[in-house]
């Protein structure tokens, strides 16, 4: 039986579901992400390469560093409409996005050793939906699964109603804290530090360097509350 996400609010109507990505639908994340793979050659590589060599792989070389990932380990979460890929949160220890750690603003703050969702693609036809904190719920639960005691995210300031999606691939404040983050950091306006505590961890949380590609149920999830962007 398929494993639920906690919600504090389930709404009946509309309900998604949510995997980890392994070699076995690397081809809908890759369906998902498009010829551009998801914005201009990113392929969700930006925090987890330096500057130098995410500049030199965007593109088809940025691919093939995501699909080593995949082999080794979910480097995230797909969210499924039906059989349709619909959107992706990136979700792993910190340490393993590299960028942070040279960034003044998203330097580490002291606390429980943790993980990070620092990264969103939802498809055009489902932002708005209240998808992303959808994701984040399974985003917690997957990093409690393997150990972390905290997940953080670094999410845009909500400063009007609508913005480029090329802006907001960070996730909305917002939605962060619907999502039961609160802020623990803000070193610039637009830009705070939210971390979520999380119990019932199931292993010691250095474990999680150790994760594989090993089967793990699917999460299925549904928005906490509908939400105006994706």
């Amino acid at each position: 039986m398929a494993k639920r996400v906690p919600s504090r609010a389930r709404s009946p109507e509309r309900r998604w579901r949510i995997a980890p990505v392994t070699p076995a639908n690397w081809p809908d994340l890759v369906q998902l992400f498009g010829p551009k793979g998801a914005c201009a050659g990113c392929w969700c590589m930006h925090w987890r390469r330096s500057a130098a060599d995410y500049r030199e792989g965007k593109g088809d070389g940025n691919r093939r560093a995501l699909r080593r990932l995949v082999a080794k380990s979910p480097p995230g979460l797909l969210a499924y409409d039906g059989d349709e890929p619909v959107a992706w949160v990136s979700v792993a220890p910190r340490e393993e996005f590299v960028r942070l750690d040279g960034s003044r603003v998203l330097a580490p703050v002291p606390g429980e050793e943790g993980w990070s969702a620092p990264c969103f693609y939802v498809k055009a036809s489902h932002r708005g939906s209240g998808l992303s904190v959808a994701l984040l719920e399974a985003a917690a639960s997957f990093a409690a699964e393997h150990g972390a005691r905290s997940i953080e995210g670094y999410p845009n300031v909500n400063r009007r109603e609508r913005q480029p999606a090329a802006f907001v691939w960070t996730g909305f404040e917002s939605t962060f804290k619907r999502a039961g983050f609160r802020e623990v950091a803000r070193r610039s306006p637009a830009r705070p530090i939210l971390r979520r505590e999380l119990a019932g961890a199931t292993r010691p949380a250095r474990a999680a360097a150790r994760r594989t590609n090993g089967a793990r149920p699917a999460a299925r999830a549904t928005p906490r509350g509908t939400a105006r962007r994706g």
